[in-house]
């Protein structure tokens, strides 16, 4: 049996090399969100506005988890050189977009709640202040939401022309963290859009119910986002990888070195924003075949930045 490393040698795994320009973007629309979160809260409180006060409770949920965004991009640039992290600290910027998701979802539930409750439970709305409110929230929501765009900043993919799994680069190299907290402000500038549509519909053709009705569509809504959310982020937390097209460019890799090769055990995931590291046990009758040779085979895809390689004899 040959292996290509040795415990003698040293060299790094960490393997991604952050977003501090979303990480500056995301304090800034921290510090937006917890401002307007206070206004909405209060005039929704004040005004009777089911749909102002919810537009506000998703501001405090979203406060808290973009703050949530932040601290996981500073942890895991503060942890970066810990050797209790075996395969580097891009994992705690995922269970932080996890933990997002999860409270989007409560308050989907919520939201969803409250505005059923006030369907049957009718009350007085004061429209104009109301319809102020919620447009300042709107503004304030994009203005979070142009913040947080993801316009990929990592134009590595470019390299990545000859490979058959192009269409793929974008989910690839999504950062669910910044995506995580860009939901959120989406989510919440619908609800502002719901709000204001029931506020108006309200003031101008007395339809009251569609203040807690639209509470409800935006409630529908949110949970189908974090649902999404959960499960992305859930597999990447799971190491559930083993369908991502890397693993058949492995495959195919390894039939071109040598048909009489066997792979026997081939473990690959996620350990960076598109970048893989892959565990491959090979057999053999090919005495020549040795880890570097397979290592050097597979560095033609360069989404794989560490591979142990292990070759038995037939």
């Amino acid at each position: 049996m040959q292996m290509n490393t040795s415990l003698k040698q040293q060299h790094s795994h960490h393997f991604d090399e952050g977003n501090p320009l979303a990480q500056k973007k995301i304090l800034l629309a921290t510090l937006l969100t917890a401002t307007m979160m206070i206004a909405e809260i209060s005039g929704g409180l004040i005004f009777n506005s089911m749909a102002l006060l919810a537009d506000g409770w998703h501001m405090s949920s979203h406060m808290l988890a973009l703050g949530l965004a932040y601290i996981a991009y500073r942890a895991a640039r503060h942890y970066r050189n810990d050797q209790r992290f075996c395969f580097g600290t891009w994992k705690i910027e995922i269970l932080a977009g996890y933990s997002s998701a999860i409270l989007l979802m409560m308050v989907a539930v919520m939201m969803g709640y409250s505005a059923i409750e006030r369907l049957f439970h009718p009350v007085e709305i004061h429209y104009n202040k109301a319809i102020f409110i919620a447009i300042i929230g709107l503004v304030v929501n994009l203005i979070c939401a142009w913040l947080l765009h993801d316009d990929h900043p990592d134009h590595s993919h470019h390299d990545h022309i000859h490979h058959s799994h192009a269409q793929h680069e974008h989910h690839h190299h999504q950062d669910l963290n910044q995506k995580a907290a860009f939901l959120h402000v989406i989510a919440d500038a619908t609800t502002s859009v719901l709000a204001i549509i029931a506020l108006f519909a309200a003031k101008y053709f007395g339809w009251n119910f569609l203040d807690a009705v639209l509470g409800i569509v935006g409630a529908l809504l949110v949970s189908k986002w974090a649902c999404g959310l959960i499960i992305q982020t859930g597999k990447t937390l799971l190491d559930a990888e083993m369908t991502e097209p890397v693993v058949d460019e492995i495959r195919e890799v390894i039939a071109d070195l040598d048909r009489s090769i066997d792979i026997v055990d081939l473990h690959v995931w996620k350990v960076g924003r598109g970048k893989f590291s892959c565990i491959l046990a090979l057999q053999t009758s090919n005495t020549r075949l040795t880890p570097l040779v397979v290592k050097q085979a597979l560095s033609i895809h360069d989404e794989i930045v560490h591979a142990s390689i292990e070759i038995n004899p037939v």
